[in-house]
């Protein structure tokens, strides 16, 4: 085969081989050229990726971090105590015993409080501080009064029954 190839390559003219060789090489710059372009799209398109995986990383060992730190931290314990006497010391530490205007008890884990004028960062303020205490809304209903940022409410606070 390798005999067959040379007696091809030499009988053609030597402006044919030439002009072959300049082919070939034209050829292989060609393609080297095609590599290296590829190449460099490829490497600019890995560098974005990587730069998103790691802020992706980052994000998870914070989430990871979190999680461990919440499974050493202690258990919330939550006052047993009734419900409504929870809610009632609550509204008086925070000073919105003047705006509660009804506080029902529906049985020892859920209550009706009802807010005739009180200030709406307060009572957001007021609930933080109960879910604190594993007390959440359960329903609610908010009315805007004619006094920016005062509102009257209707809510009924839950927290979970005792097993």
């Amino acid at each position: 085969m390798k005999a067959q190839w040379r007696a091809l390559w030499e009988s053609r003219s030597p402006l044919e081989r030439s002009l072959l060789a300049a082919l070939g090489g034209v050829i292989i710059i060609a393609l080297y050229a095609a590599f290296v372009f590829s190449a460099e799209r490829t490497r600019k398109q890995l560098g974005t990726s990587v730069a998103t995986l790691r802020t992706q990383a980052a994000g998870v060992d914070a989430q990871a971090a979190e999680l461990g730190r919440l499974r050493t931290a202690p258990a919330v314990s939550t006052s047993r105590t009734d419900l409504r006497t929870l809610v009632q010391t609550q509204a008086d530490g925070a000073g919105l015993a003047r705006a509660l205007t009804r506080l029902d008890a529906v049985d020892t884990d859920q209550v009706v409080v009802v807010f005739g004028n009180v200030d709406f960062g307060d009572w957001l303020e007021w609930i933080g501080a109960l879910s604190e205490q594993q007390v959440r809304v359960d329903t609610c209903r908010i009315e805007a009064l004619s006094n920016p940022g005062v509102v009257s409410i209707t809510a009924t606070l839950m927290r979970p029954k005792s097993p």
